[in-house]
């Protein structure tokens, strides 16, 4: 094959890759598609019902069988053991903010990938911060709800030495 018909069949390649349904990112200029905003809005009442100790709402952004990593190389995938975790980290009140949102979707699987900073103050006032960068994978239900599937906000941590 010579080096024109290769770089041809490239650039046909590449068109009907950027041809599939695949929604582009969103970064903080652009805006978002109305699917990638549901994606958003499942991570915001997520983040808004353990700010506000709701379990039950948290829990609720979660498929079933979901893993979450609250602590790196432990992820945790047992329902009761998730609403354990999350009730214990309540009783910190934090407070997270996130420096901006991209969201991937391709047919109905989401990623959303996040920057965040977290304050809290435990029992006795000792201010607590932290941040790291959240990598979520979350699919869309029959009911056309995006629920968490993989929740890892600590994705940074193999970028560290």
């Amino acid at each position: 094959m010579t080096y024109k018909m290769q770089s041809k069949l490239l650039i046909l390649i590449l068109f009907c890759m950027t041809s599939i349904s695949i929604k582009a990112q969103t970064s903080k200029t652009k805006k978002m598609t109305v699917e990638q905003q549901n994606v958003l809005n499942t991570i915001q009442r997520m983040t808004k019902a353990f700010e506000n100790k709701d379990i039950d709402k948290v829990i609720s952004c979660y498929e079933s069988n979901s893993v979450v990593v609250f602590e790196p190389e432990l992820p945790v995938s047992n329902t009761n053991t998730l609403r354990e975790m999350f009730t214990g980290m309540s009783q910190v009140n934090p407070v997270f903010t996130y420096s901006g949102h991209e969201v991937f979707i391709a047919g109905d699987i989401a990623t959303h990938i996040a920057p965040w900073e977290m304050t809290a103050k435990t029992q006795d006032g000792t201010q607590i911060k932290q941040s790291g960068l959240s990598i979520a994978v979350l699919r869309k239900q029959k009911s056309g709800e995006w629920l968490l599937v993989i929740d890892n906000p600590h994705g940074q941590f193999l970028m560290k030495k």
